[in-house]
Parts: structure tokens; C-alpha cells; sequence
């Protein structure tokens, strides 16, 4: 699927913010594209996979991801999602250079809905419409700098042979838990496999897969599945577990980490 026409939504330093909504099916594939503005994409609801730079990132509700000017990227769905984004002009005084993974407030939610129902794909505002737009895009840009960032991000290489394998994890992250069954799956030696993970991505294969996992269970939880049931579902023995894992990756316990909104 191609990009909509993002002409309609060009931010300027008049209206430094622009907002869109798009309800997307599962399969649904937003061809590579970039723009010279950043850009904020944020799941309503449902859980998207969005693609940008060497990265990938699964973002359910409760969660955005920021993408600089210039940064190509490429959105999946994962599940039937309704994805807000807000265009950000370059005067918008966000300092982040980098894609990133925020944390998604009440406020700035109710900020991102507010402003695609009352200004989306709108190209002409009385004075007072204008005023209302400027200041929720104030409000929502304020509340964007002040968003915690959170510790996902998926690290994609560029060996073509690696990517092939990396996605196949993305894909079903579960279906072996060493490196050797995706080593023999890839038809490569272990030792290759690994050399190549070390090389392209500066991690290990374990390290690296548990961030795949971290992500797969942010979008299960999304879908308000129990926390046991997330555990089984990636492989773990248990949920205590399970939590172990979480709980050494980011710090915090599943429940507060998975508070998906």
C-alpha cells in the first residue's frame, strides 16, 4: 500500500503539527518512504510494525515511536490497527536525533486524538480553529519532550543471509530457543551465525533474541492476555521465569512494563 498523499498534512511554521488517522488490516504494508518532516506514529489501538533506519519496533497502545526527518521507514500491521501519527515541523524544538520508543501519557493520547478529530486533512482553519490547533500541538509537542523513553528496538543487519534469519525469529520468536536449531533452520554453521550477529549488530544471538521477545510479549499484553499465558506463549517454564527476564532487561516488573494503556 502506498502512502497517503502527504501533501495533505505538510506541517509548516504556521501549523507546526499536523495529525492523521488510518485504520490498517493485518497484512497491511506501507510502501518505504520517508519525509523532511519527524514524525510521530502511535497505535490507537491494534499493534503495528514499523521499520525505520536499521531498526524495527512493535508498537501497541501506550507506546510511540519517533522518526527524525530524512529516516526512510516502513509500516506493518500486525494486527487490524488504527494508527495516529502527528507530523512534526522542524521548528518544533523536539532534540532527538535518533528513532526512538516513548512512552505514550493520558495527556499526550488525549492530545494525539484530539487534534485528528478536530483538524485532520483539513487544509483551510478559521483564525479561531487555528488558534485551538496551536495550542494542542504546544501542549502535545511539551508533552512529547517529556515522554520517558523505553528500552525497545529491534536491531536489523544488513547481511542479506542474517536478515533472512532475524526476520524469521521476528516472525515466531518461539519456535527454537538456541542458536543452533535457527543456525541449522538457515543452513549455516552456528559459529558463522554467531560471527555474523557479533560483526552486524555488535550483540549476541541470546541478547538480541530477547529484546524479540520483549517486544512479542508488549504486543500480547496489548491484546490484554494474561501474564502466564504470555510466558508459555515465548517459551518460558514458568512465569516467575519470565519475569526474571523482563525484570534484568528493563529494570521493571512485567506488569508496570506492559502497561499498555
Amino acid at each position: 500500500m502506498p502512502p497517503v498523499d502527504p501533501r495533505r498534512f505538510v506541517p509548516t511554521a504556521e501549523r507546526p503539527v499536523r495529525a492523521k488517522v488510518r485504520v490498517l488490516e493485518p497484512d497491511t504494508e506501507i510502501q518505504p518512504h520517508s519525509h523532511p518532516w519527524a514524525q510521530v506514529a502511535m497505535a490507537a489501538s491494534g499493534v503495528a510494525r514499523i521499520t525505520a533506519g536499521q531498526a524495527t519496533y512493535l508498537v501497541p497502545g501506550g507506546r510511540a515511536v519517533w522518526i527524525p526527518p530524512g529516516v526512510e521507514h516502513v509500516v506493518s500491521v500486525v494486527e487490524r490497527a488504527e494508527l495516529r501519527t502527528l507530523y512534526v515541523h522542524l521548528e518544533g524544538g523536539v532534540p532527538w536525533t535518533q528513532c526512538r520508543v516513548v512512552e505514550v501519557s493520558p495527556l499526550l493520547r488525549e492530545l494525539v486524538l484530539q487534534m485528528d478529530i478536530e483538524m485532520d486533512g483539513r487544509s483551510t482553519l478559521t483564525p479561531a480553529q487555528l488558534a485551538r490547533e496551536r495550542l494542542l500541538a504546544d501542549l502535545a509537542l511539551d508533552e512529547l519532550k517529556r515522554a520517558a523513553p523505553v528500552r525497545l528496538g529491534i536491531e536489523l543487519p544488513q547481511d542479506r543471509r542474517l536478515r533472512t534469519l532475524c526476520e524469521a525469529v521476528l516472525a515466531e520468536p518461539s519456535r527454537h530457543a538456541t542458536l543452533q536449531g535457527w543456525a541449522a533452520e538457515a543452513g549455516a554453521s552456528e559459529r558463522t551465525i554467531a560471527r555474523l550477529f557479533r560483526q552486524e549488530l555488535g550483540t549476541t544471538f541470546a541478547a538480541w533474541r530477547q529484546q524479540v521477545l520483549l517486544a512479542k510479549a508488549l504486543a500480547l499484553a496489548a491484546r490484554k492476555r494474561p501474564m502466564a499465558h504470555i510466558a508459555a506463549e515465548l517459551g518460558y517454564a514458568s512465569a516467575s521465569a519470565f519475569t526474571a527476564m523482563v525484570r534484568r532487561s528493563v529494570g521493571q516488573p512485567p506488569r508496570r512494563f506492559f502497561n499498555t494503556g
